[in-house]
């Protein structure tokens, strides 16, 4: 930790600190009055600054009285945390203490973690203020600071979600006050932190379809990452109408303002990001190289960060698992309706939603009331079971709304006009991934009915070539190169185009113990790899095998982090893409590496690109 950051004085407390020591300084402190007159928790404190002892041991207090006068108190004291320069005047050296390594500063306060097997977790530090009440739609607000040190060892909440698939994972209470992150950091030597070396960081984003999902999920846990030599944040993010909603009267209160609107999910994600820039050094983390990564909605929301102005300079690397690419989750859903809107706009829903409570207009009551419903009244049974049924339609933006300020648009329109951040991007999809058939689809014939007329014998040869798949599998399969992996080579060749070094992963392992039921690897099925925290999904049957898998994804991801390539984990060389070779590295079901050129299903991407281009499947991406 930073002394310099470590000297936290208050304008509240310094005048308190100094008049005590005006009234009762001697010309020179001595060991006895150190300890008969400063209190125990100021020794305690004073004791962390070790480092800087040997240069002030000789320093007399009036110098030190002085230097604080002259910079006016500028630099904040937290209590029982932080020293203060005055730490080693006349102090025996046999009086020095190693600082508390698990004590960091931010911004708004110091944070207390804990530490286990070399690594420091702080969870549930707040990077915004509580959005509820008058916050409620807002943007992400600064966060009171507070005084002391907040203990940082325990999740708080995840943000407000119903019971369903994702979140019965959480290990802590939903609440609409959630916006916290977490973080993780390898415990350094003092030689290290003395070198004041910083770290390459990576800022996770959950997914859950918009409606699920948190920080406190057991493997998203950061500590893997942290011994890899990581520092890992783990974000919170409004989901639901919570995250991404619209009404004529929110917009009408913004008029004046000029606030941005509706995407509230990703403005908390920018904060987030945004605190990192403020802070992640004190946890010994390099601003200057942020990697964003995220699977699912979160993959969605790097293509959004990726394309947003708003999000330019916070970050220099991108890792996207599972996130399309092509369109977002509900396509064509703008705030207000305009040419572009396909379906009800956001505010449309919004208001839909809102009369159903009996709240209509646009006026201030209206949207006091909307603020005075309570949390479960605005859930309203939403979660990834019912996302698609006629009320959650009708009622719920599904997700990112092109706002004309944050969201400018679908990714795939802003890719194509080269309108995004060209950092080193890391993609990829599993493969059994996401996909969404088409009901009452019976015969192969109609399956293959999309591809027109002069394409169906291709077809065939492409999703059938034994001529022994059932109509459903072959569905599936379309279905699944529509929404994940058309989109990805997509992705790869935009970016590769532009000059941006792309690498492409294929990610085809399933555990061992789950062989017999699981042919495939589903879609979310490498994250516990991805962050080696496989005993949080297979408990004690993790096998050797899997456990390697996990090891050199893990490796692969650090290192793309710290270095933009992933070949630097000193593993199987994984090559840049190339649009000519299509080259990709799959994690194979036999839990060996082996690089693809070109991709094992080049020719069903081959089929279905000219549909994603020509938006004929949009429909299908998501719905």
């Amino acid at each position: 930790m930073d002394t310099i950051n470590v000297l936290n004085l208050t304008a509240r407390n310094a005048p308190k600190i100094l008049g005590f020591i005006l009234r009762r300084r001697p010309r020179q402190l001595d060991g006895r009055w150190w300890s008969r007159n400063v209190p125990t928790h100021t020794r305690t404190t004073v004791a962390m600054t070790t480092r800087r002892r040997n240069a002030l041991e000789r320093m007399e207090l009036g110098a030190v009285l002085a230097q604080y006068e002259m910079n006016l108190l500028r630099t904040l004291l937290v209590f029982s945390s932080i020293a203060v320069t005055l730490a080693a005047c006349g102090a025996d050296s046999s009086s020095s203490t190693i600082p508390d390594p698990t004590i960091a500063t931010t911004t708004d306060g110091a944070v207390q973690g804990s530490s286990a097997n070399g690594v420091i977790a702080y969870k549930g530090i707040p990077f915004a203020a509580p959005p509820v009440g008058s916050l409620r739609w807002r943007p992400p607000q600064p966060v009171s600071a507070w005084s002391g040190v907040r203990q940082a060892t325990s999740f708080v909440h995840d943000c407000m979600q119903t019971s369903g698939t994702a979140p019965s994972a959480l290990t802590v209470t939903p609440s609409e006050d959630c916006l916290y992150l977490n973080v993780w950091r390898p415990q350094r030597s003092n030689a290290t932190a003395a070198r004041n070396e910083k770290l390459p960081v990576m800022v996770w984003i959950y997914g859950g379809g918009y409606v699920g999902g948190g920080t406190s999920m057991p493997r998203f846990d950061g500590t893997q990452f942290a011994k890899q030599g990581v520092v890992i944040v783990t974000t919170n993010y409004r989901l639901g109408r919570f995250g991404f909603f619209g009404h004529p009267a929110l917009t009408a209160a913004a008029s004046q303002s000029g606030e941005v609107l509706g995407n509230y999910g990703y403005m908390d994600q920018i904060a987030a990001l945004k605190w990192v820039q403020r802070n992640i050094s004190n946890f010994g983390g390099d601003p200057g190289n942020v990697t964003v990564f995220g699977q699912s909605a979160g993959g969605e929301s790097i293509h959004n960060l990726l394309t947003s102005p708003l999000a330019t300079g916070l970050f220099q690397k991108a890792i996207n698992e599972s996130g399309n690419g092509r369109v977002n989750q509900y396509y064509g859903r703008t705030l207000t309706r305009n040419a572009k809107t396909v379906g009800a706009s956001a505010e449309e829903q919004g208001a839909l939603f809102a009369q159903g409570f009996g709240i209509n207009g646009s006026d201030t009551s209206a949207l006091q009331a909307m603020r005075a419903l309570s949390a479960d009244q605005i859930v309203d049974g939403l979660n990834s079971s019912t996302l698609n049924s006629p009320h959650s339609l009708a009622t719920f933006s599904g997700g990112s709304i092109v706002d004309g300020k944050l969201v400018l648009d679908e990714p795939e329109n802003l890719y194509k006009n080269g309108q995004f951040t060209k950092v080193p991007l890391m993609l990829g999809v599993n493969n059994a991934d996401l996909g969404f058939s088409t009901p009452g689809i019976s015969t192969k014939e109609q399956a293959y009915a999309i591809f027109g007329p002069q394409n169906l014998g291709a077809a065939a040869a492409a999703f059938d070539p034994s001529g022994t798949a059932s109509v459903a599998s072959i569905e599936s399969q379309i279905s699944r190169v529509i929404t994940m992996d058309e989109p990805a080579r997509f992705i790869a060749r935009t970016f590769t185009s532009a000059g941006v070094p792309t690498y492409l992963y294929r990610f085809s392992y399933v555990a061992q113990s789950v062989r017999e039921k699981i042919s495939g690897a589903t879609h979310g099925a490498e994250i516990p790899y991805v962050f080696d925290t496989l005993s949080s999904t297979y408990g004690t049957a993790v096998t050797s095998q899997d456990e390697q898998v996990a090891q050199r994804m893990i490796a692969y991801w650090a290192a793309f982090a710290k270095t933009g390539n992933p070949s630097d984990a000193g593993l199987t060389n994984w090559p840049a893409y190339d649009v000519a070779l299509d080259s990709q590295m799959e994690f194979t079901p036999a839990g060996t590496l082996q690089v693809n050129q070109p991709s094992p299903l080049k020719a069903q991407i081959d089929l279905i690109e000219p549909l994603n281009d020509a938006n004929k499947t949009v429909n299908r991406q998501y719905q």
